[in-house]
């Protein structure tokens, strides 16, 4: 059965790969079999990336293109079809927030978050897709969020962004589920990451309400992320189409608890 999720053979490309939990599925994709192939758009965080991919024995490949501009993602795509090889695997994990009240929040600034958390995934998505649907063949992830089912403040642009991308999620997955190809999202809860390492201390308010309100009792480890990653990009999810799988220790599972009670 473990033959089932052995991705050794395949292809994969995963945008925003050069750090955070980009940089963790992208490792998990690579020690279950597959050629990595990862999407930056600095180079001195492409190079320190590679140098870590190969630490670890991994065959990787890097690629410094913007995902929101349809000409550079095409040529790139192109290019990395011919010299890598067909892409099975895409994730899509290429995002940015801006936290900012909506009624302060520019219009150009909503855009931009859209721009990448969205239209960036659909056209990766598309001339990705282009490719798979020809082939009869691919496993398209996109990483939503716990913003795509539940609000927060601050954060409207981020949350329109990932409710949209579960939508195009399940339309895709319904337009190419017919020629083999499956589309479907992962939707990572609070993870420990550079980035949340200033307030992963004990007595930050937030660190204590992440614990709390978190059944797991904890925050995520960018590890935590493996197992749906090869399962959504494996022949082990042959049948599963349009689904967002949480990986998020519980919290969309409960309405959570009174601040009293531990």
């Amino acid at each position: 059965m473990l033959n089932l999720f052995d991705l050794s053979g395949k292809t994969a490309l995963v945008t925003g790969a050069t750090h955070g939990l980009g940089m963790a599925m992208a490792t998990a994709l690579g020690k279950a079999g597959a050629t990595l192939v990862v999407n930056g758009n600095t180079p001195e965080k492409m190079e320190k990336a590679l140098q870590a991919y190969q630490a670890e024995g991994l065959t990787v490949k890097g690629y410094l293109f913007d995902v929101t501009n349809e000409g550079l993602v095409k040529e790139n795509v192109a290019r990395i079809e011919q010299e890598v090889g067909p892409i099975d695997i895409l994730v899509n994990n290429a995002g940015m927030i801006k936290r900012i009240p909506a009624l302060e929040m520019e219009v150009e600034d909503f855009r931009k978050v859209l721009d990448v958390d969205l239209t960036g995934p659909f056209i990766m998505s598309k001339h990705v897709g282009k490719y798979m649907v020809e082939r009869k063949r691919g496993k398209i992830i996109n990483i939503c969020s716990m913003m795509s089912e539940l609000g927060r403040d601050t954060v409207s642009a981020y949350a329109a962004a990932k409710g949209g991308l579960k939508m195009l999620t399940r339309n895709l997955a319904t337009e190419w589920a017919k020629h083999n190809v499956q589309v479907n999202g992962i939707g990572p809860g609070y993870f420990a990451t550079d980035q949340t390492a200033p307030i992963r201390v004990d007595g930050h308010p937030f660190n204590e309400f992440i614990i709390h309100r978190t059944p797991a009792g904890r925050w995520g480890n960018p590890e935590d992320l493996a197992g749906a990653t090869i399962f959504l990009s494996s022949k082990a999810s042959d049948f599963v189409n349009g689904q967002i799988l949480y990986v998020d220790g519980g919290i969309l599972a409960t309405i959570g608890k009174p601040s009293n009670e531990r």
